[in-house]
């Protein structure tokens, strides 16, 4: 049973609705940023309720890493074109 928490948990972070980040303005950008982080934040609060719990910590271990490579894309991505939009409207002028 607790693997599949885990599973669940990994399948969570991996079916995170991907958006079109390039259309999206400055502010929205910068909503969906926080959100990503947040996100990634509540995972890791219930990878580590679990291992209270007993979960087997080797199992913990790759869901972080499953989670923090999922998530840390879609946050590298997000200030990627945050970035380069904000150096378009502000820097560039």
């Amino acid at each position: 049973m607790k693997g599949d928490d885990v599973r669940k948990l990994i399948d969570e972070a991996n079916q995170r609705e991907r958006k079109d980040y390039q259309k999206m303005n400055i502010e929205e950008l910068s909503a969906e940023l926080r959100g990503a982080m947040e996100f990634e934040r509540v995972i890791f609060e219930k990878i580590e309720d679990m291992g209270k719990t007993g979960t087997e910590q080797d199992l913990l271990n790759y869901a972080k890493i499953v989670i923090k490579n999922t998530t840390g894309r879609e946050i590298s991505e997000i200030q990627e074109i945050y970035l380069k939009k904000i150096d378009n409207e502000y820097l560039s002028s």
